[in-house]
């Protein structure tokens, strides 16, 4: 069975959304839960957080920077991918916390919106804080803001919202008012270094890690990550975890193992892709 890609656009510089018809994903999704996506029977399998569901339809957003997420790129409304596994992994923690503060960086901003939606109706109070390198690069800031009590913006390049970083954020926000739970989702490096403003104040901070992974269920062992001294599994035991117990330079020197095997394989597939194109010009 394949699954169609319904909705298919670029919503910030290779940035995609796409809305994919999968009820079985749609129905039972929750914050915080991914899916493992593979285009083709030659295909590997990649993970993706779900960033909304609606309907039969559920929404993944991603940047073309691999062989496979450059692939997935070039496919079209009315294009199928042939699996689609999931909802994958434990659904973040809603309840009713009281203050609640949201931080997404870069891609990471797309997986908010499910869980600002999720922990409004749990009766909290919900701030969203979002970063990137440039405007160009910003996601879904209309959504988000009508999912979110409030948004605060911020570029590093200061091109739009505040010139700086999340973290700079989230410290003035602890001075300022009590924060009773925070999430973060982003870059390993981002993820790490925001975290660290809740340290002093014990703030309960989840983070969702993303180490390689190839089948999902916890039997490849392949995106082991250190919590606490203790090894987890991401893919059955998260993707969240609190992350003032993360051992953060084991997550990313794992994450950095194959870039020599990524860089071929992207370069195999840009040739094939030049090849193909230059046949269709013929």
């Amino acid at each position: 069975m394949a699954y169609k890609v319904e909705k298919a656009s670029e919503i910030a510089e290779n940035i995609f959304e796409y809305w994919i018809n999968a009820p079985h994903v749609s129905k039972n999704a929750q914050a915080g839960q991914f899916v493992v996506i593979r285009i083709d029977e030659k295909g590997e399998r990649i993970p993706l957080t779900i960033s909304a569901a609606k309907g039969d339809l559920v929404r993944i957003v991603f940047m073309g920077v691999g062989k496979t997420t450059k692939y997935l790129s070039t496919l079209k409304s009315g294009d199928y991918v042939l699996d689609i596994a999931g909802p994958l992994g434990h659904p973040s923690e809603i309840k009713k916390w009281g203050n609640c503060v949201l931080i997404g960086g870069g891609v990471g901003i797309a997986c908010l919106p499910i869980l600002a939606k999720a922990l409004k109706s749990a009766g909290n109070h919900v701030t969203g804080i979002i970063g990137s390198r440039n405007e160009k690069l910003l996601l879904l800031e209309d959504e988000l803001k009508e999912d979110c009590d409030e948004l605060v913006i911020c570029t590093d390049d200061g091109s739009k919202g505040f010139h700086g970083f999340p973290a700079d954020i989230l410290k003035k926000k602890l001075e300022e008012t009590n924060i009773d739970c925070v999430w973060i989702i982003g870059p390993a490096i981002m993820m790490k270094i925001t975290s660290m403003a809740t340290i002093p104040s014990k703030t309960k901070t989840f983070v969702s890690l993303n180490p390689i992974m190839v089948d999902g269920t916890g039997m490849c062992g392949s995106c082991r990550v250190t919590i606490g001294g203790e090894t987890k599994f991401a893919c059955v035991d998260g993707p969240e975890f609190d992350a003032h117990l993360v051992d953060w330079d084991e997550l990313m020197s794992r994450q950095r193992i194959y870039p020599a095997q990524e860089k071929e394989s992207l370069e195999n597939f840009q040739e094939h892709q030049c090849r193909c194109g230059e046949h269709h010009h013929e």
